[in-house]
């Protein structure tokens, strides 16, 4: 007799029968892309995630289950909070934010990145997508620190962060990667208008997310990855949006910038502005009439690497587009240094890495032996690496607790005393690489270890302010002239004549390290 305990039987066997023939129609017989500004609706039963377990259904419909090559994800708002604009408290009092404390990593955000991510693909098959970082926030040094104090730096294969529309930074991470658009998952909190993010990505063909409350719950990722495997068709304009939904030629508010020009140009490089990260070329419009123009660029339409090698007086090819955010006015991009690298083929290739002061000034004056760090910034560096030193533009707030060890290690220290260590040689200053370095052993300590006075002393910082990381200063010495640079985070690439180096300092080998990092306990 069938009655609904015989149906309850057979079902599932039924169901089981349908897998195995083709596992792909169960799942794809009732989707359906839907156009204009209907939704998709999610039906009542949810399908799985079939990024983790799912093997290739071979119905010819297996591109619909592919995981995302790389997923891209906005910081304000949508990885962390608060936006970091918010925290003009802390700029007003010249401080930093701090992990945990100022900042917060949403649960959600978390759980997508140490639970769900580890999970997906990492087959022959299937390897697991890249991930990338695009965030337009001004407070760039701050986005920066808060990776490393976060520890999420090494977790990217891409981060773009600057300010400006979102598009520039997936063309950047479009040609770092090599992945096409159409491969790409992003996740925003903003959605349309002036500074909206999903509608101008979504229309270069990427899949977007609109998570205005966040990466609050890990179910906001896997219902946007079940629909980029399972629903969507690779149609251009495409967002999900806040409640789960998928819409398709999604109409667009936002304006594309004008065509670029093709023509190529030449010019010379007239001014440079460091700090404010942009400059201008000067360059013939009428060569009968030897009649001359400047136009503006931005050192993110830099194509020479890195971009802060530009300087007044180079010779660079460029083209012309329209810059929308300034009344369309003509601006440069593809800027790139005539001749590439062969007029800095009589230099030395560094790695470098950039401190504030006072601290910075101390490490170069031999006071400070030890740099501590929350990242692991130099583990990968074997003992006796050499490292230029770069002197950021900021001062790092600690409110004078650096004075208080200072004096409490040497009883009696004048304060003209404490400032020729805080001091720099004349002509050397913030914006240059100021010194030579060589590392020691890189290696963890407890805060109990960085709690020793004369840890403290070492580091000039109390135990609780230091970070967890710690590298040993070996030597240092100061260059014989400053070169103006802009820093950048972590450990980066400068070229500089050899000529500046000290007596006793030689030219490192383009061998790569020994991973030395010791992890305590």
């Amino acid at each position: 007799m069938w009655n609904s305990v015989a149906a309850s039987a057979v079902l599932p066997i039924v169901a089981g029968l349908l897998v195995a023939i083709d596992p792909a129609a169960c799942f794809l017989s009732s989707a359906g892309s839907t156009r204009g500004n209907t939704p998709h609706v999610p039906g009542q039963a949810e399908r799985p995630l079939l990024g983790r377990n799912a093997g290739s259904s071979g119905s010819g419909n297996t591109h619909l289950l592919a995981l995302p090559r790389v997923i891209v994800f906005d910081l304000d708002n949508t990885l962390w909070t608060p936006e970091l604009y918010q925290l003009r408290r802390l700029e007003r009092k010249n401080q930093i934010p701090i992990a945990g404390r100022d900042v917060e990593l949403f649960e959600g955000a978390r759980q997508v990145l140490e639970d769900i991510l580890p999970g997906l693909g990492g087959t022959e098959d299937e390897p697991k997508p890249m991930l990338a970082i695009a965030s337009r926030t001004n407070k760039v040094d701050w986005a920066e620190d808060l990776l490393d104090q976060f520890q999420l730096r090494d977790r990217f294969d891409a981060i773009e962060i600057f300010p400006g529309i979102k598009t520039n930074h997936f063309a950047k991470i479009q040609r770092s990667t090599k992945v096409p658009f159409h491969e790409m998952m992003f996740f925003d909190d903003a959605r349309d208008g002036r500074y909206g993010n999903c509608e101008p990505v979504a229309a270069m063909g990427v899949f977007c997310v609109h998570c205005p409350d966040g990466l609050n719950t890990g179910e906001v990722f896997e219902r946007a990855l079940d629909l980029y495997q399972n629903e969507w068709d690779k149609t251009p304009n495409t967002i999900v949006e806040s409640n789960g939904e998928m819409k398709i030629n999604v109409p667009r508010k936002f304006e594309s910038p004008p065509r670029a020009s093709s023509k190529t140009f030449t010019g010379v490089v007239k001014l440079v502005k460091r700090e404010k990260y942009y400059g201008f070329i000067k360059y013939r419009v009428d060569h009968g009439k030897q009649r001359t123009k400047e136009i503006f660029f931005h050192f993110n339409n830099v194509a020479t690497e890195p971009r802060s090698s530009i300087q007044e007086g180079d010779s660079v090819t460029f083209q012309i587009r329209k810059d929308y955010k300034n009344s369309n006015k003509d601006m440069a991009f593809n800027v790139d240094r005539v001749g590439g690298d062969e007029d800095s083929s009589d230099k030395a290739l560094f790695r470098c890495f950039s401190m504030n002061n006072p601290f910075a000034a101390m490490l170069a004056n031999g006071y400070k032996t030890l740099e501590t760090r929350n990242g692991t910034m130099f583990s990968e560096y074997s003992e006796g690496t050499q490292m230029l030193l770069h002197v950021g533009q900021r001062t790092y707030p600690d409110g004078g607790k650096h004075l208080d060890i200072i004096r409490a290690a040497q009883p009696g220290i004048s304060d003209e005393e404490i400032q020729t260590l805080k001091r720099m040689p004349k002509g050397f200053s913030k914006g240059n690489i100021v010194a030579i370095v060589e590392i020691g052993k890189t290696y963890e300590a407890s805060l109990s270890e960085r709690s020793v006075p004369d840890f403290e002393r070492k580091v000039v910082a109390y135990g609780p302010d230091s970070g967890r990381i710690v590298t040993e200063i070996k030597r240092v010495a100061y260059l014989k002239r400053p070169i103006r640079q802009r820093g950048e985070a972590g450990v980066f690439n400068v070229k500089i004549d050899p000529k500046v180096l000290p007596d006793g300092w030689t030219i490192p080998t383009t061998s790569a390290d020994t991973r030395v990092f010791e992890i305590s306990g």
